[in-house]
C-alpha cells in the first residue's frame, strides 16, 4: 500500500492512520508543483492529496481512504468495535472534519477564490477566521469528558489534529477551548503521530 502526500496537507492524517494500523506501507511526498505533472495526475486527475494505490487499485478523496486504510486493518479498531454505531460515530466525526471544519479553512488559504479584489482579501480571511472558530468550539464540546471525537480512536482524530496544526499557522483564535488543547498535547506525544510528522519533514 502506497500513500502520496504533501506534508502538512490533509493527507497527514492518512499517514498517521497508516502509522497507527502496524501495517506495512510506503509514503511518497508529493510537492505542490508535482502533484500537477503529468505523472501525478494520471494517478489522481484533481492534482491532490491524498491518493493512496493499493495494488493496482488506486483510490482518491480523504474520507474513503480513511476508511479504507481502516477496514483494511480492522484490527487496529478504527473504526470502532465492529458495530453499525461506533462506525456510524467515527464516520459522523470523519464528516464534520472533513465536510465542515476542513473547507472553512478554504476563504484563508485562497480568498481570491471568493472575492477578486484583492483589498476586500483581508477582511474575507478575518469572517473565515470566526466561521473556523465555530467549528473549533463543536469539536472542544464533543471532546468534554471524552479523549477522541467519537469516544474512541478513530480515523477522525488524525484529520482533527492536522486542522488545529493549520490553525496555529493561520491564526485562529482557540483561547479558551481547553478540550481542544489537551486533544492536540496527546496526539504531539503520540508515537505514531511523531513517526508520520518526522518522515514528512515536520517534526
Amino acid at each position: 500500500m502506497k500513500l502520496y502526500s504533501s506534508p502538512g496537507a490533509c493527507s497527514t492524517a492518512d499517514h498517521i492512520v497508516l502509522q497507527w494500523t502496524g501495517g506495512e506501507f510506503e509514503v511518497e511526498l508529493v510537492s505542490r508543483e508535482r502533484r500537477q505533472s503529468p505523472e501525478y495526475l494520471a494517478i489522481n486527475p484533481a492534482g491532490a492529496v491524498p491518493a493512496l494505490r493499493h495494488g493496482d487499485y488506486v483510490l482518491t478523496q480523504n474520507a474513503a481512504i480513511l476508511g479504507y486504510i481502516a477496514d483494511t486493518w480492522p484490527q487496529a479498531r478504527l473504526a470502532g468495535d465492529g458495530s453499525a454505531r461506533e462506525r456510524a460515530e467515527a464516520n459522523r466525526w470523519l464528516a464534520f472534519v472533513n465536510s465542515d471544519l476542513h473547507p472553512a479553512f478554504k476563504p484563508i488559504f485562497g480568498p481570491a477564490r471568493y472575492l477578486a479584489d484583492e483589498i476586500h482579501h483581508d477582511a474575507v480571511k478575518a469572517q473565515a477566521r470566526k466561521n473556523v472558530r465555530v467549528q473549533f468550539e463543536r469539536a472542544n464540546a464533543q471532546l468534554e469528558g471524552r479523549q477522541w471525537l467519537a469516544g474512541f480512536r478513530s480515523y477522525a482524530d488524525p484529520y482533527l489534529y492536522i486542522t488545529l496544526r493549520w490553525a496555529d499557522s493561520c491564526g485562529i483564535d482557540l483561547t479558551g477551548l481547553d478540550n481542544l488543547a489537551s486533544f492536540k498535547q496527546r496526539m504531539d506525544a503520540d508515537p505514531g503521530v511523531q513517526a508520520a510528522l518526522r518522515a514528512e519533514g515536520l517534526g
